[in-house]
């Protein structure tokens, strides 16, 4: 049965298994995950809907934003046109991140009068991209078509998973798939494609299922997820009232085609990152995270969660300990510190630091 979550048919098809799935407090998820009792990809907390204060500071950021957006989309989906420049191209986005960008991507490539087809799928660190999905999708398409897509790169600790768990794959089913990943914002240096290397707002970033198809976090675990499913997934019917999945797409959908035109007449592929510069900004995200483990006493890589999206996830649904942002007058960091504020979080201004924000996880006693 086909799944599209809260998007139009043709946007997006999940491959996820929507389940019932009981939620589990937020302290007591932090004290499985940091215990070992279980892996987080095994529980779900309950997502609140943002209050009017916080959504009023998204509108901001996708009007500031929208315009700059639609042109990286322009951007990166003439460079998949080129890379690719007959025949079909396969989006697999990894959910939920990836979803919007994914279907952006997925409706620029049709104004460019290309055949796409676009996926969203699970992918979980340190259990790997759901194996099943890339079963069903490799047997109705070619390997050299499928594309990966996120929104955003942080330590590098998804298109690590993605890289071991493809390579994998493609061990255990005789495969060719190629982990490279396309995304906006790659801090790191590990997306193949990307369009900036900056650290920035994704306006997508700042919401949870209400902008990604109603779809929660995916789950890995026995009690709902058999042999030959897919990875599950909650759907948030009761949030639809606020569901602003398809506006965002459409409003910055309608501003794509402006920039289109632009950027294809420029012979230039703009976003495919010299090796050069991926080495140099593994260094700099490799260094920022070990400073801060050492600064803050952190012995978990892990915990240390770099860039504004990063640091967005985890002060919506993990337990920070310390926000941390270059300069709390930028407005781009503006939702971080209602976040922080709402939740008692203390900030730390460092104005040297290479990145907009990050956060650290709690330390609970474990």
């Amino acid at each position: 049965m086909s799944f599209h979550g809260s998007y139009q048919p043709a946007d997006v098809t999940f491959l996820l298994k929507p389940v019932a799935i009981a939620t589990t407090g937020l302290s007591e998820k932090e004290l499985a995950i940091q215990s070992g009792r279980k892996h987080y990809s095994e529980m779900l907390s309950q997502e609140r809907l943002p209050d009017e204060r916080y959504m009023s500071l998204f509108w901001q950021s996708l009007s500031r934003r929208e315009n700059a957006l639609a042109n990286q989309i322009a951007r990166l989906s003439v460079t998949l046109h080129r890379k690719l420049p007959d025949g079909e191209i396969v989006l697999v986005s990894l959910a939920r991140a990836g979803t919007p960008v994914g279907v952006l991507l997925h409706r620029a490539l049709r104004e460019l009068h290309r055949r796409s087809t676009h996926y969203s799928v699970s992918i979980i660190r340190d259990r790997g991209i759901d194996a099943v999905a890339l079963d069903y999708i490799l047997a109705r398409h070619c390997y050299q078509r499928v594309i990966f897509v996120d929104g955003w790169t942080g330590k590098g600790a998804i298109s690590g998973e993605l890289e071991r768990s493809v390579a994998e794959y493609n061990r255990r089913r005789s495969a060719r798939l190629s982990p490279g990943l396309t995304v906006l914002a790659d801090l790191c240096g590990s997306a193949e494609i990307c369009a900036t290397w900056e650290d920035y707002l994704i306006p997508s970033a700042i919401l949870n299922a209400t902008i990604s198809g109603l779809v929660s976090r995916t789950v890995l675990n026995d009690d709902y997820v058999g042999p030959g499913d897919f990875h599950a997934c909650a759907y948030y019917e009761e949030q639809a009232h606020a569901d602003l999945s398809r506006q965002f797409v459409d409003q910055v959908s309608s501003k794509v085609s402006a920039h289109l035109n632009r950027v294809l007449a420029c012979r230039e592929t703009y976003c495919i990152t010299p090796p050069a510069r991926r080495i140099l900004l593994k260094l700099r995200s490799d260094s920022f995270v070990e400073a801060i483990m050492l600064r803050y006493n952190v012995h978990d890589r892990n915990r240390v969660k770099p860039g504004i999206g990063e640091s967005t996830r985890a002060l919506l649904r993990r337990m920070p300990e310390l926000l941390l942002l270059k300069d709390a007058n930028d407005q781009e960091v503006q939702h971080l510190l209602e976040l922080a504020r709402q939740s008692s979080v203390p900030v730390v201004i460092d104005p040297k630091q290479p990145y907009k924000a990050a956060a650290i996880i709690k330390t609970l006693g474990v």
